[in-house]
């Protein structure tokens, strides 16, 4: 599955209302660590079918980033049936992305 790029218009049904968790990263396209991370969540999003991995660009989408209190990025949050179930700051390798799930 490929990553889903997320906005307000369509956040509701992709994270709040996804039938699967949702493995959320809020990035800046300036961010080097967000550059570092990227590619592990396409891996990832590869891989996994059970899971949902999306974007959310915190500098076209400040209304997202603000609701999440993002205030570095990358923010990695996992969301299942629509409540925030793990959250880390940070660049990580792909082994603690996959511990968040």
């Amino acid at each position: 599955m490929s990553i889903i790029h997320i906005n307000e218009n369509n956040f509701e049904a992709e994270v709040l209302n996804s039938d699967k968790p949702v493995l959320l990263d809020f990035f800046a396209t300036w961010c080097g660590p967000c550059q570092m991370v990227g590619p592990i969540l396409e891996e990832i999003a590869e891989e996994r079918t059970d899971i949902k991995v999306a974007k959310v660009d915190i500098d076209e989408q400040m209304a997202l980033a603000r609701k999440f209190r993002v205030m570095s990025v990358p923010t990695l949050v996992v969301m299942k049936d629509g409540e925030i179930v793990n959250r880390a700051l940070g660049a990580r390798p792909k082994s603690d992305i996959l511990a968040l799930l």
